[in-house]
This record gives structure tokens, C-alpha cells and sequence, in this order.
């Protein structure tokens, strides 16, 4: 940001509005993981079987991924800000209703607004980045903000725990619909879809300005010409491997994992699962710190986390029965960077491949793959899972010996994606 500090006001400027949409994309994390917490006490509360439970979670991501393509979309065409603050009044009411639901169905509505309302954060949020800070400095800022995603997650689940046990489940929830809703606000009020034309001066220079742009696209040609870029789909099929991983994996399975390869109890497995929020929280912004200043590359640092990844399951494959716990807490923290904080250069990438303009269309388009990944691998996972009988309740070896080598195989899938992703890194001249 050595460019801005010609510009004090201009520099608070670009704090309060990454500040306002890290608060927004916090609360989309703490409102993803929020149903582990009280899953319990849903099923009992409303006498619902685990399928019941299950649906309800699952609501949240099929609303999520079938919005990523309209964000994008509608961020183009009407502006980022107006989607986010509109959605979030959504996300709002859903969560109020989610905590004022007789039901199970009522209940299902409201993480369908929820998940509706939040998924319209993520992609805006990206676009108005792309407009207020420079191309080396946007993986540094995606991955600030994925590092609030990962807050998000201890929020998610140790803060929304203390929160129930004081004020119990639905008066927290609509403590949550309340801090939405301030936020929406503060967006509205404060936030500005691009600078002007003297603040772009500053932070993109005379040489940055749009002199030799092309004519604008329309939102529809924009989306075209996304799709109809080959260098789009080894990124996307990347994501969609990356991220299956990711979700399947450290978003579902690996707790009965270690419960059941290495006889942890729920909360030492917990404990260890930790690893992943850390993970997010300090490699997000280091991975981006790393590609913007140092590596000054996209495609190395991708290609360099898929082959860690890789590495780490092959490692877990061939483990002894019973490794170290310290080994797991390493590993699971190293996953995350590797599967988690790596997609803000994915996202970086996405944005620099094409034009500013449409950015919102790249970045949708993109984001629709990380949770089509998660939407296949968690069932394909517990499919692969249930082809062996459980004993006393536990999956056998044998099973998880099976699931480590498709995540294996998965892991190598995206190394062959990264060698084939277009290195989009231009350094700026001074």
C-alpha cells in the first residue's frame, strides 16, 4: 500500500471499507460452522432424525454455490455494495427465523435465507478490492480476509458455544441476525463500489488509468467470456479438487478419523481439528504476503501447496498405525494452509485473468467450483466409507486406508490442474 501513504484520508479510506467487509465475511464463516454447535439440541428440540439435521446443514452450502455465478453477475451489473448490504438483510431475517422456528421445515427456511443471504458477500467483496487496491497487493488482502474467515470459524464454534450456554440457542441466533443486520448498514452507509478519479490516480498511478481500455462488456458478454476462456477451466478443475478435498475431508470426515484410526475422544479430536481455523488465520496472509512481495508469482505458489498437499497424504498413507499427536496437530495445520489458505492466489488469479470490469463474472464463475468440489467429495467420501461394515460403531482400517488413497489421488489431480494455470503476476513499474 506504499502508494496511498501519499494520501492519509485516502489510506483510512481503504482500512474502513476492507474493515466493514471482513466483519460481513467473518459473520459468513461464524453462520457456515454455527449448526455443529447446537445440532443436539435441534434434533431433540424438534424430535428430527439425523437425515433431518443433516438437510438442514446441507441447505446452506447448495444456496451458496447456486448463487456464486448471480453474484458475480449482479456485482457487474448493479454494484457490489448494493448486493452485499441487500443480502445481508436477508441473511438477517433468515437467521431471526431460524431462532424463532416451531418446526424443522420453518427451520430449514431460515438456513435457506441464511445461506442465500451470505453467499452474495464473498464475490462483492472481491470486486470492490479489485477497484480500491493494486494488483500486487490483492493476494495480500484476499488473504486478510480469508484470515477473518478462519476467526470466523473458532467464532463459529467455541464463541457460539459460550453464547448458548448463557443466553440458549435462538436468543443467540437472533443476536446474530442483529449483528447482520449493523452490518448491512455500515456497508450501505459507508462503503464505495470504486475510488474516485483522484484516489485511483494515486493508488493505480497516470499509467494505470483506462486511456486504452476496451469498450465495457455487459454483464452477459462478460459471463461469455469467461466460460469461453480456456486458461478459466485448469483454475476451475484446480478448485474443484482443491476444495473437494478440503470440504470433504477437513470440513467432515476428518473428526471420525482420528476418532476412529486414532481413539481420540470428540474433544481431543476438536482440539486437533483447531489446527484447520489456525491454519486459515496465519497462512491466508502469509501465502498472499508471499506471492505479492516475495515469490511474485501465482502459479508457483499454487503449484508448490498442491505438491505439500500431495505430499502430506501420501505421508498419512503410508503413517504408522498411531504417529505422535503433535505430528497430527502439524499436519492439520499444514493442510489448511494447503488446501484452505491457498485459494485467495487461486481467487487472485481468477480476478487477473481478465479484465477489472468483470471481475465479479471471473470470480463467481470460479467460486461455483470449490463447492460443487465440497457438494461431491463429502457424499462420494461416505460412500467409499459405508463399503465396509462398521464394528462397534467405527469405520474399519481398511475403510480409511481407502478414503486417505482417493484423497490422494485427488491431491495429484490438482497438482496436474496447477501445471497447466496461466501465470497471471505482472509487476508494477515504479
Amino acid at each position: 500500500m506504499a502508494v496511498a501513504t501519499k494520501d492519509a484520508h485516502l489510506v483510512n479510506t481503504r482500512r474502513l471499507i476492507f474493515l466493514f467487509l471482513a466483519l460481513a465475511y467473518f459473520f459468513v464463516y461464524f453462520h457456515r460452522l454455527s449448526l455443529s454447535v447446537v445440532a443436539d439440541e435441534l434434533a431433540r428440540e424438534f424430535a428430527a432424525s439425523g437425515a433431518a439435521i443433516g438437510l438442514l446443514g446441507s441447505v446452506y452450502f447448495y444456496c451458496y454455490a447456486l448463487m456464486q455465478l448471480p453474484a458475480g453477475i449482479l456485482s457487474d451489473a448493479l454494484g457490489p455494495k448494493k448486493i452485499i448490504a441487500s443480502f445481508l438483510v436477508i441473511a438477517s431475517a433468515g437467521s431471526v427465523l431460524f431462532a424463532l422456528a416451531s418446526s424443522i421445515e420453518m427451520a430449514v427456511l431460515g438456513r435457506i435465507l441464511v445461506g442465500l443471504g451470505v453467499s452474495m458477500v464473498f464475490i462483492p467483496s472481491m470486486k470492490i478490492f479489485s477497484q480500491w487496491f493494486e494488483s500486487n497487493e490483492f493476494a495480500s488482502v484476499a488473504g486478510a480476509l480469508n484470515a477473518v474467515g478462519g476467526a470466523g470459524v473458532l467464532a463459529g464454534t467455541w464463541a457460539l458455544a459460550l453464547m448458548t450456554g448463557h443466553f440458549g440457542w435462538r436468543l443467540s441466533f437472533v443476536l446474530i441476525g442483529v449483528c447482520t443486520a449493523l452490518i448491512s448498514l455500515l456497508i450501505w452507509t459507508l462503503v464505495k463500489d470504486r475510488p474516485d478519479q483522484r484516489q485511483r490516480a494515486i493508488i493505480f498511478k497516470q499509467d494505470d488509468t483506462d486511456k486504452n481500455s476496451p469498450p465495457p462488456m455487459g454483464w452477459l458478454g462478460g459471463a461469455r467470456r469467461v466460460i469461453s476462456e480456456k486458461r478459466f477451466w485448469p483454475l476451475a478443475i484446480w478448485f474443484f479438487f482443491d476444495c473437494g478435498i478440503f470440504f470433504g475431508f477437513g470440513g467432515l470426515w476428518s473428526g471420525p478419523y482420528l476418532m476412529d484410526v486414532h481413539g481420540m475422544t470428540r474433544g481431543e479430536a476438536g482440539a486437533v481439528l483447531s489446527m484447520i481455523a489456525w491454519g486459515m488465520i496465519l497462512g491466508s496472509p502469509f501465502l498472499g504476503f508471499l506471492s505479492d512481495r516475495i515469490v511474485k508469482s501465482r502459479k508457483k505458489i499454487i503449484l508448490a501447496c498442491s505438491l505439500a498437499l500431495a505430499a502430506q497424504f501420501f505421508l498419512l498413507f503410508i503413517s504408522p498405525p498411531h504417529p505422535p499427536t503433535a505430528l497430527l496437530y502439524l499436519f492439520f495445520f499444514f493442510f489448511s494452509v494447503c488446501s484452505s489458505s491457498i485459494v485467495v492466489i487461486g481467487f487472485t488469479t481468477a480476478k487477473e485473468l481478465f479484465p477489472v470490469e468483470i471481475a465479479g463474472a471471473s470470480l463467481g464463475s470460479v467460486n461455483l467450483f470449490p463447492f460443487l468440489g465440497g457438494a461431491v467429495f463429502m457424499p462420494t467420501l461416505g460412500n467409499v466409507l459405508d463399503a465396509w461394515p462398521k464394528t462397534d460403531g467405527a469405520y474399519p482400517a481398511n475403510a480409511w486406508s481407502a478414503l486417505i488413497a482417493i484423497l490422494l489421488a485427488s491431491s495429484l489431480a490438482a497438482v496436474a490442474c496447477a501445471f497447466f494455470i496461466k501465470e497471471t503476476f505482472v509487476e508494477k513499474k515504479s
